[in-house]
């Protein structure tokens, strides 16, 4: 079988990510090489999952699937982002986020794009739960005022 172009290999990646129907890197790499890409591992779609900032999100079967952000329908107005965060607190160490299953890695990596000016040293996210680092301890009430600000955390 000729090798296809790494483009093709790409959009093809893009392409079953969009069928939000893959829930293990093992089930991307076989259809990959179902549709005849074979020099394709697992390592590669871990890193391509990563470029690509794809995440595991639950689709409208309540699976949990791998897509792209901009897959899940979330426009650049912050507006449908307030309905996946549940709760913002914090315990004068971090900033504490709740959202719903599976939204928490498309929550975080927002956060650490806005990252040191709004306050955010880091975060870690699980499924539903984000652990905020402040800049600074001491000023945590900036952070956490920031932070619920880019939710409209204030309209609850």
């Amino acid at each position: 079988m000729s090798e296809h172009k790494p483009e093709a290999m790409i959009e093809a990646f893009k392409a079953l990510l969009r069928e939000e129907r893959y829930g293990s890197q093992g089930e991307i790499v076989d259809a990959l090489k179902y549709q005849g890409f074979t020099n394709i591992s697992q390592s590669k779609v871990s890193r391509l999952l990563s470029k690509y900032g794809a995440v595991r999100t639950r689709n409208a079967r309540q699976e949990m699937v791998y897509c792209l952000p901009a897959e899940l329908g979330i426009p650049s107005t912050r507006a449908p982002l307030t309905q996946l965060v549940l709760d913002i607190q914090h315990n004068d160490v971090m900033v504490i986020i709740r959202t719903t299953p599976g939204a928490a890695q498309l929550i975080a990596r927002l956060l650490d794009s806005v990252g040191k000016k709004e306050g955010v040293l880091g975060t870690i996210a699980g499924d539903d739960t984000i652990f905020i680092a402040p800049l600074k301890v001491s000023d945590i009430d900036f952070t956490l005022q920031n932070v619920k600000a880019l939710f409209d955390e204030q309209s609850r």
